[in-house]
């Protein structure tokens, strides 16, 4: 099953014995059926919590959903240091992991080492195990994207200077104790806190 945020809402893609589960509008979608309409109206119609298209190709599904719009790949880290608290930025005002676009030629765990690296100035991380991606929406440059964002768990057990990466927007590099995380997810995005969730 597939899960796309929408801000701090979601479409979710998957088969009919998933969708049994799910107290929201199910579309029964079969191969041919156009998505742009519905998703268009979902994105339009906030009153709408989510939204579940059910078929029994959930891959096909997944492939004309994602021709609805620009995708890219990124990549990025749940980092924790020896003392279990979580690297964080934040950036516009809200709370963030770090993760970046995946550049032409790079793996995806470079890319993730690459970006924690780069926005919050720090070397030797330890990649521990891929956690879930994520998938959101966001409109840029007049066009619909729909990034997915690997995770990677990793750990850092180095003692430098945390720098963050201002020309990407970043005011704030930290690391955050358990005890203050709520500060955290009362003040991130949807898909962010899904990936610090995996902590509990």
């Amino acid at each position: 099953m597939y899960k796309v945020f929408f801000k701090d809402r979601a479409i979710f893609l998957g088969d009919k014995a998933e969708s049994m589960n799910f107290p929201c509008m199910v579309y029964l979608w079969t191969e041919g059926d156009n998505l742009e309409a519905l998703v268009s109206d979902f994105d339009y119609d906030e009153n709408k919590e989510a939204l579940f298209f059910a078929a029994e190709n959930v891959e096909a599904l997944f492939a004309e959903f994602k021709n609805q719009f620009k995708y890219i790949e990124a990549a990025g880290g749940l980092v924790f240091n020896q003392a279990n608290e979580i690297l964080a930025i934040h950036r516009l005002g809200k709370w963030d992991l770090p993760k970046g676009k995946v550049e032409s030629g790079e793996t995806i765990d470079e890319a993730a080492l690459r970006e924690v690296e780069e926005e919050c100035g720090i070397t030797n991380l330890q990649l521990d195990e891929e956690l879930e991606s994520t998938y959101h929406t966001y409109w840029m440059n007049n066009s619909w994207m729909l990034k997915r964002s690997y995770w990677f768990k990793m750990s850092y057990s180095g003692n430098e200077k945390l720098v963050p990466q201002t020309e990407e927007d970043i005011e704030k590099a930290c690391w955050i104790p358990s005890n203050q995380i709520e500060e955290f997810r009362a003040n991130t995005y949807a898909s962010i806190l899904a990936v610090v969730n995996t902590i509990n």
